[in-house]
C-alpha cells in the first residue's frame, strides 16, 4: 500500500468494545484536529482530559516487536476481514458503470494501489476463530499459506491513490474523466403506474 499521507489508527473497538469495521478504523491526521476534548479543572495538568476519557493507546508498531516476534500474535487478523480482486484498469464509461454496479452491492469497495485497481470485499473468513486464530490452520487455502507478515496489514497506516465506497463516488469521478453525461441521470426513472382497469 502507498502512504501518501499521514492516517492514524484511531482504535479498532467502539465505546461499547464491539469491533468496529475495518475501514472506519482509518482518520486523516487532518480529522483529528476538529476533536476537542474536554478539559479538567486544572489545565496545567499535562495532557489533561475530563474524568472517564482516556486516550487511546499508543499503537505498537513493528519495530516495537523482535524480528522473530510473530506478528499474528499482537493482530486482530485483519486480513481475515477481506478480500482484494484485481481488475481492468476503467478505460471507458461504460467500464465505470460496472464499477458503480458492484458498488451496489454491501461491504464492497474500490481502491487504486500503485496503479492497479482492486475490487475490496469486506467480509470476515468463515473459520476465524473468536482468539483471531484460524480454525481451519492445518488445511487452509494456498493463498493463506504464501501471505506473509513482511508487508501485511499490521501497521495499517496506508492511503490509497483512489478509494470508493459508493456508487455516486463513481458517478463524479466518470463525469470529472469523460465529461457530462448525457444520458442522464444515475437514478433510475419514475415507474410508471398500473394501468386502471
Amino acid at each position: 500500500m502507498i502512504p501518501l499521507g499521514k492516517c492514524l489508527w484511531l482504535g479498532n473497538r467502539n465505546a461499547a468494545g464491539e469491533l468496529k469495521p475495518f475501514r472506519d478504523n482509518f482518520k486523516p491526521a487532518t480529522a483529528l484536529m476538529s476533536i476537542a476534548l474536554p478539559v479538567v479543572s486544572n489545565p496545567m495538568t499535562p495532557n489533561a482530559i475530563a474524568p472517564g476519557l482516556s486516550l487511546p493507546a499508543p499503537k505498537r508498531r513493528r519495530a516495537d516487536h523482535p524480528d522473530v516476534a510473530n506478528l499474528c500474535d499482537h493482530c486482530t487478523a485483519k486480513c481475515c476481514h477481506y478480500f482484494a480482486l484485481p481488475i481492468d484498469e476503467p478505460t471507458e464509461r461504460r467500464d465505470l458503470d460496472f464499477m458503480r454496479w458492484y458498488l451496489l452491492h454491501d461491504r464492497a469497495s474500490v481502491f487504486v494501489d500503485d496503479d492497479v485497481w482492486y475490487l475490496l470485499v469486506h467480509t470476515t473468513c468463515k473459520h476465524l476463530r473468536d482468539d483471531n486464530r484460524c480454525g481451519i490452520y492445518e488445511t487452509r487455502p494456498q493463498i493463506c499459506r504464501d501471505y506473509t507478515t513482511d508487508k501485511c496489514e499490521f501497521e495499517d497506516d496506508w492511503c490509497y491513490e483512489k478509494y470508493f465506497e459508493t456508487p455516486e463516488q463513481v458517478y463524479e469521478y466518470s463525469e470529472a474523466v469523460y465529461g457530462p453525461d448525457d444520458s442522464g441521470n444515475i437514478r433510475s426513472r419514475k415507474p410508471t403506474g398500473l394501468p386502471m382497469v
